[in-house]
Formats: C-alpha cells, structure tokens, sequence
C-alpha cells in the first residue's frame, strides 16, 4: 500500500483502505463500520486477513499471517473475502506481499481478483 498512514485510517475527507487475503479494498462506504471510533476500525489501514478469520480485534490477530487457522477460520475468510468485501467494497489495490516474492522478484502466479461490479470503462 503506497498511501500515506494517515489515509489508510480514514482522516477527515480521506478514503478508508483496509486489506485482506493482500487484497487492498477501499472501505469508505462503510465508515460506519471502518471510521474512525466504529466497531471495527482496528481492521483499516493493514492486512487483517488472520482478524477476519477468526473474526477477531485482537491486536495479535490484525495480520496477514494465516499460519494455524483452522479449516472452520479458512472456510469463514473465503466467504466473508467473496460476500462481503468483494461484493460491496471496490478492489484499489494489492499489498507487496500479494504481487511479490519474498526475495522482491515479481511473482509470475499473481492473478487479479475478479470484481462483479467493477468495469475497466468506470476508470475513464
């Protein structure tokens, strides 16, 4: 994410960014949910992927690190990466760690995520 902090956790007139499996989803409609003092605002502004598994705020849990969750954790991350961000909240971006290898070479595997609502014709 090549944004400023201050712009992934919703200052006043700023977007609200928040990742999940690397997928980087602008969140803005849902402030409620995501602003600033809302329910889940400790998932903005990272990649939360382990939060949204365990459906967890836990400080501990607001990583990409999906080592040791359960096949009950993965299930719910599918679903809720698919229904819920996918569905509602448009694809901005993706974190390095989704588009690169861990020694920074570009990884040939990476595929964009498919979005029902976006078209490439919304951009111009």
């Amino acid at each position: 994410m090549c944004h400023s902090p201050r712009s992934l956790l919703g200052k006043e007139g700023q977007p609200i960014y928040l990742a999940v499996k690397g997928v980087v989803f602008d969140v803005t409609s849902g402030k409620e949910f995501y602003g600033k003092g809302a329910p889940y605002n400790a998932l903005a502004g990272k990649d939360s992927t382990r939060g949204v598994a365990k459906m967890s705020l836990d400080p501990a849990d607001l990583t990409h690190d999906t080592t040791g969750l359960t096949e009950e954790e993965l299930k719910s991350l599918d679903d809720i990466f698919n229904n819920v961000y996918k569905a509602k909240y448009p694809i901005v971006g993706y974190t390095s760690r989704r588009i690169l290898n861990e020694d920074g070479s570009p990884n040939l595997d990476f595929k964009p995520e498919d979005q029902p609502h976006f078209s490439i014709k919304d951009e111009f």
